[in-house]
C-alpha cells in the first residue's frame, strides 16, 4: 500500500504541486504545530491552522446549511486577507482552509492565494466553478488543494444541495483538477441519505482510479435555522464510518483525512485543543464554524486597536470557550452540551455573528446528540503513518488531561448506544 501510494503521487500529481505539499504543508505545516505545542507550555494560545471563510455566497442551497447564503454577498477584502496571512505567518502559520459560502465566487480568489507561495491553502468548494482555465491557474500556482464536496449519487446530490444537475457539474469540476494533475480532494457529509453509497470501498476504488489524492468524510450536524435533524446518523452509523476510516487508511494507497481523533482512537476537538479557530466573511474571530459568535475581529479599529496576536492570546471569550469544552466533552460540545455553550455567550454578551440573529435562538432549541466522543468504544489506528503524525502533530496536547467528562456529560451520552441522533 506504501508504495502504491508513493508511486500516486509520483505519477499523478504535478512535481511543483507535490514539492509544495512536502514543503508548504508538510515541513512548515509540522513547524507551525511545534511552535502551537511551544505555545500552550506558556499558556498562550494562537491556532497553527485558521479556517477563514471568505464569502458568505453560494450557488446552492445545501439542507442544514449554518451559512446566510442568500444574504448580502458579503467578502473579505484582499487587503484584510493578505494582513491576516502575515500576521498569522509572525506567528509560524502557514496553512489556511478556505470555506465560504462558495469560495470560487469571491472576484479576487486565486490572485489573493497567489500573493502567498510561501504559505498553503485548501479550498472547501464544490467544484462548479472550476473551470478548465481556473484548473489550469491552480497548477501553475501549486500552493492550492480543492477539496470538492461530493454528497451523493444524482439523485441524492439534488436532494441534498438544493438544486438540479449538481452532480455533472461538481463532477466536471474534479475532472478539470485532475486533468492537469492538482492534488485534489473529495470531502463528503456523511448523514443518512449517502452515508450507504459513500462510504464504501467501491467509492473509495472509483476515487483512486480517478486520479484523487486524498478524501475526508465529515459527520453531518445538524446546526443553523433548518437544520434537518433527520438526516444525522445514528450512535452505529458513526462508529461504523470510524471503522471504515481506519480499515481504508491501512489497505488503500489514498490519504483519508479525519480531524477529530488522535492516534488511539480518543475523539477530541479540534477548537478545544485550539489547533484552529475560524474567520468569518464579516472578519469576525469564532471558535469554530459552527459556533457563530464573536467578541473580537480581524479588522483593527479605534475600539480595537490590538493586532491579530494580541487578540487570539487576550480573548478571555475564546479561553473559556476552550475550557468549557475541554472540560464538557471530548467531542463537540455544540452538540453534546448546547445549555452549556449558551450560558458561555450570555455570560460574555458574545455577538450573533449571523446576518439572521437568530443564532443564540437555535442552540436554546437544539437537541442533545451524539458527536464523536464514544468512551469505551475507541478504534486506534492502524496505519503506522497516521499512528506516528499524530503522536506527534494531531493530538489534544494534553489539555483534557484531568476532566472526568462522564461527569459532566449531558444525559444520556455517557452510553451512547442509548442515544439516537
Amino acid at each position: 500500500m506504501y508504495l502504491k501510494l508513493a508511486k500516486r503521487f509520483l505519477i499523478e500529481t504535478d512535481k511543483r504541486s507535490l514539492w509544495k505539499l512536502a514543503w508548504n504543508m508538510g515541513w512548515k505545516g509540522t513547524r507551525s504545530v511545534q511552535k502551537h505545542k511551544q505555545r500552550l507550555k506558556r499558556g498562550e494560545v494562537f491556532p497553527p491552522f485558521l479556517y477563514v471563510s471568505i464569502i458568505n455566497s453560494c450557488n446552492l442551497r445545501c439542507q442544514g446549511c449554518w451559512v446566510d447564503v442568500a444574504a448580502k454577498q458579503e467578502i473579505i477584502q484582499p487587503e484584510a486577507f493578505h494582513k491576516l496571512v502575515r500576521e498569522c505567518q509572525e506567528m509560524g502559520n502557514v496553512f489556511f482552509g478556505i470555506v465560504g459560502g462558495e469560495p470560487f465566487m469571491h472576484p479576487h480568489l486565486l490572485d489573493m492565494l497567489a500573493e502567498h507561495p510561501d504559505c498553503y491553502f485548501q479550498v472547501f468548494t464544490n467544484g462548479q466553478f472550476i473551470t478548465d482555465e481556473r484548473a489550469q491557474r491552480l497548477r501553475r500556482m501549486a500552493n492550492v488543494t480543492p477539496l470538492i464536496s461530493v454528497e451523493g449519487n444524482e439523485i441524492v446530490s439534488d436532494q441534498r444541495r438544493g438544486r438540479n444537475g449538481v452532480w455533472s457539474k461538481t463532477m466536471e469540476g474534479l475532472k478539470n483538477c485532475l486533468r492537469h494533475r492538482v492534488f485534489t480532494g473529495v470531502c463528503t457529509s456523511l448523514c443518512q441519505t449517502n452515508i450507504d453509497d459513500l462510504l464504501t470501498e467501491k467509492w473509495i476504488d472509483r476515487l483512486i482510479n480517478m486520479g484523487v489524492m486524498y478524501t475526508w468524510f465529515h459527520v453531518y450536524r445538524p446546526m443553523g435555522p433548518d437544520s434537518n435533524p433527520q438526516l444525522c446518523l445514528t450512535p452505529e452509523q458513526q462508529l461504523k464510518a470510524r471503522r471504515f476510516v481506519v480499515e481504508m487508511r491501512a489497505k488503500k494507497p489514498i490519504i483519508i483525512v479525519d480531524a477529530y481523533f488522535d492516534g488511539e482512537g480518543q475523539a477530541l476537538c479540534p477548537a478545544a485543543t485550539g489547533i484552529s479557530h475560524h474567520i468569518n466573511p464579516w472578519g469576525d474571530i469564532e471558535p469554530c464554524p459552527i459556533v457563530q459568535f464573536t467578541k473580537e475581529s480581524i479588522h483593527a479599529g479605534e475600539k480595537d486597536p490590538r493586532t491579530l496576536r494580541e487578540k487570539f492570546l487576550q480573548s478571555e471569550f475564546l479561553r473559556d470557550f476552550r475550557k468549557l469544552a475541554q472540560s464538557s466533552t471530548r467531542g463537540c460540545i455544540v452538540l453534546e452540551r448546547p445549555d452549556l455553550l449558551k450560558q458561555l455567550v450570555e455570560k460574555h454578551g458574545a455577538k450573533d455573528a449571523t446576518v439572521r440573529g437568530t443564532a443564540l435562538a437555535e442552540l436554546k432549541s437544539l437537541q442533545i446528540r451524539t458527536s464523536q466522543y464514544n468512551p469505551g468504544s475507541e478504534i486506534p489506528e492502524k496505519n503506522w503513518m497516521y499512528r506516528f503524525a499524530k503522536r506527534y502533530w494531531f493530538n489534544d496536547f494534553g489539555v483534557y488531561d484531568g476532566y472526568d467528562h462522564s461527569r459532566t456529560a449531558a444525559p444520556g451520552l455517557v452510553d451512547k448506544t442509548e442515544t439516537a441522533v
